[in-house]
């Protein structure tokens, strides 16, 4: 399992995944304006392989800039197809690569999200999730319902807001968390419950309520990570926040992992990107202040 890291690891691993390619990708696309990307798909499209792109039916953007996206992809040689109009949106960010490597994903295919902000990826070839990812594509490709049948493959709406909440509840000592902005209730009372018992919540974004025993600080840069990090054993990365939305009403993607090399990555990211808050620069001061006296 492999680990990337936003914006440090770049398009790199994401082309080099696209190159990998000798018969089939997928891939569902929110958004897309990283040429390095593009280039790899039109690429991977003239060496034979059969490439199909799924898009949202809306964005931000609106019809227009889906036309547009739609029309450039196609202009790579690329099957496209467009998503149902059952939720509010499609947001999902994965791409499977000959059936057999999957890529779970935070960021969109854009310089913004790959070379601006803290997101996360990770690349597997764990069989049940790769057939997992390929039913959910299967069944959004093809306009079908979809079920989950994994605990370690979250789906929005579908199994996500039971595992994420599992997740937050087996905390035992700590929950380092990444997350742009969390407002769900049920998720909320759950964090509360878990400080109370003496967890240390220790977050990264944006916190709706303040009557939480947690440290929360703003993020010294851009933010579009969703991550959780549990005991340091356990990890999410995905697309989706702790919000009502995004558990229940939007198409959202990700994993939860145990790889203990990859959680140690997760961990030793976050205390770096801590030690540069408001919160860390204090702590680090406070140390040296002691080792003076």
């Amino acid at each position: 399992m492999q680990l990337i890291v936003q914006p440090e690891d770049g398009v790199v691993a994401v082309v080099a995944g696209i190159r990998a390619a000798k018969k089939t990708l997928d891939m569902p696309i929110f958004r897309l304006d990283h040429l390095e990307v593009d280039k790899a798909i039109r690429s991977a499209v003239k060496r034979g392989v059969i490439v199909r792109t799924l898009i949202a039916h809306t964005n931000s953007g609106g019809d227009k800039s889906l036309r547009k996206l739609e029309q450039r992809l196609l202009a790579t040689g690329a099957t496209v197809s467009r998503t149902a109009d059952d939720l509010v949106r499609y947001h999902n960010k994965f791409m499977i690569v000959d059936s057999r490597t999957l890529y779970v994903m935070g960021f969109n295919y854009t310089h913004l999200d790959i070379d601006r902000s803290r997101s996360f990826g990770v690349v597997t070839r764990n069989r049940r999730l790769v057939q997992e990812a390929m039913r959910l594509f299967e069944a959004d490709f093809n306009r079908q319902h979809y079920s989950p049948a994994l605990k370690t493959f979250l789906v929005s709406p579908g199994n996500a807001r039971e595992q994420l909440a599992a997740l937050l509840k087996g905390a035992k000592k700590q929950l380092l968390v990444y997350d742009v902005r969390i407002t769900d209730d049920a998720m909320i009372r759950i964090l509360k419950e878990r400080a109370r018992a003496g967890v240390e919540i220790r977050m990264l974004g944006k916190l709706q309520k303040k009557d939480l025993d947690a440290q929360v600080e703003k993020f010294p840069g851009k933010l579009h990570a969703r991550t959780i990090i549990q005991d340091a054993k356990r990890a999410f990365i995905g697309s989706q926040s702790l919000r009502k939305l995004e558990l229940d009403g939007r198409r959202e993607v990700g994993v939860i992992l145990t790889d203990p090399r990859v959680v140690r990555q997760l961990v030793s990211t976050f205390e770096s990107d801590w030690a540069e808050t408001d919160a860390g620069r204090k702590a680090a001061a406070e140390k040296e202040k002691g080792k003076k006296k």
